[in-house]
């Protein structure tokens, strides 16, 4: 059996990123978003463009989906995976990394604006809680959130359209702040918020990707500050690592789908 095709996997994902955002996209965005080198993504929208699969404004350079898709019968799905069949991948995954951690696992998706609990695993002990399946948290001032919006960034500009509201005295309520952390969250892998939503607690999480590296989803943990962090407030290796090898794990079943 011929092996698959990275270069076509990559065109596929760019084609889906532009056609699940509202707006248009720069290369620099392309690429934040996939995970790719500038010139990559840079490539792959050239060639694209070639062939009339996307378009770009020559007034701001932004590319979007080209007339070219038309004759495919492309009707403008939102590109992203089905929230059953995330859920139904990483089930078991949720599980384990709950018993690893010792924390609360959550499985979010982006959906109006907000991050979507697709779902929610318990702390593993005795202590009462209350199932979070379905709820929809905001998206800037969590680490499912703040994952989810480092890859997107027509979710970024419609979070700062909304209102960075502040939800405690650490949340990021200034766009470059917010910029700034994405950044960070980009070229670590993952995302830390530390008493952003809640005081006293942390969220740790890392990104789902699907084929191509599109990021459908994101994967976390969360609970006390003092369990998740260090006492200069910074994630727990062994915390960070269980949470990375989880999302890779399921990213690697979605991928296989």
């Amino acid at each position: 059996m011929p092996g698959l095709i990275q270069s076509i996997e990559r065109s596929s994902a760019v084609l889906r990123l532009l056609a699940a955002g509202p707006g248009r996209l720069r290369v620099k965005e392309v690429a934040d978003a996939l995970a790719l080198p500038k010139s990559t993504a840079h490539s792959i929208l050239r060639t694209l463009e070639h062939v009339g699969f996307v378009e770009q404004d020559p007034n701001t350079a932004r590319y979007r989906l080209g007339r070219g898709l038309l004759d495919l019968g492309a009707d403008g799905q939102d590109g992203l995976i089905d929230l059953n069949e995330l859920r139904g991948r990483a089930l078991n995954w949720a599980d384990a990394l709950a018993a690893r951690s010792g924390e609360e696992v959550r499985i979010g998706a982006l959906r109006d604006d907000r991050v979507v609990v697709v779902h929610h695993v318990f702390r593993p002990d005795d202590s009462a809680q209350s199932l979070d399946t379905g709820r929809l948290l905001p998206t800037h001032a969590t680490a499912l959130g703040q994952v989810l919006l480092a890859y997107n960034a027509p979710a970024v500009e419609a979070a700062v359209r909304s209102g960075l509201e502040a939800y405690t005295r650490g949340t990021l309520t200034a766009p470059a702040a917010l910029a700034r952390s994405l950044s960070a969250t980009r070229e670590r892998g993952w995302a830390l918020s530390v008493e952003e939503w809640e005081a006293g607690r942390a969220g740790l999480a890392a990104p789902v990707r699907s084929f191509g590296g599109l990021v459908v989803g994101a994967i976390g943990i969360s609970g006390p500050v003092e369990r998740l962090c260090d006492t200069r407030r910074q994630a727990r290796p062994a915390q960070v690592e269980h949470v990375l090898t989880t999302a890779r794990a399921i990213s690697r079943d979605l991928a296989a789908s």
